[in-house]
């Protein structure tokens, strides 16, 4: 969990455009989404990304499986890497912000051993990335 000082309708706003889906994704992934813009987002609204992992090229199709603004949307992986990739994001006020969550469910060829040694570890940098470039879009309460 997260918690940013701002509304949280400003901060699903964000998540909303799926255009900033580049800025909290590390430059290492070279991420680029393909979908043509403006997107809609909405339940059932597909995305092609492109992105490379550990140098692989990978291309990614999501399908935005549930969408209840301001509060949650899931993106499911309908082609990529993983043989199944399940994440919901919530927003919730709290204490004046914003209390932002990530669940993710996956499964992926290779199994525990692939997670293990790879899979795990770069979705935590890639989530802590993530973090970091949202306090300092949203500010940190520390300021």
């Amino acid at each position: 969990m997260l918690w940013l000082p701002r509304p949280v309708g400003e901060v699903f706003e964000f998540f909303s455009d799926a255009a900033n889906l580049d800025a909290i994704t590390p430059d290492s992934l070279r991420f680029e989404v393909l979908t043509p813009r403006p997107i809609e987002m909405r339940q059932g609204v597909q995305l092609d990304y492109r992105l490379k992992i550990r140098g692989l090229p990978i291309r990614w199709r999501s399908l935005i499986s549930a969408w209840e603004p301001p509060h949650r949307f899931v993106d499911e992986q309908l082609r990529g890497p993983y043989r199944m990739w399940h994440h919901e994001h919530t927003f919730r006020a709290c204490d004046g912000g914003t209390l932002c969550g990530d669940r993710v469910v996956y499964d992926l060829i290779g199994g525990a051993l692939v997670n293990a040694l790879f899979v795990r570890r770069d979705l935590r940098s890639i989530f802590d990335y993530r973090c970091r470039h949202l306090l300092e879009r949203f500010g940190d309460p520390l300021d």
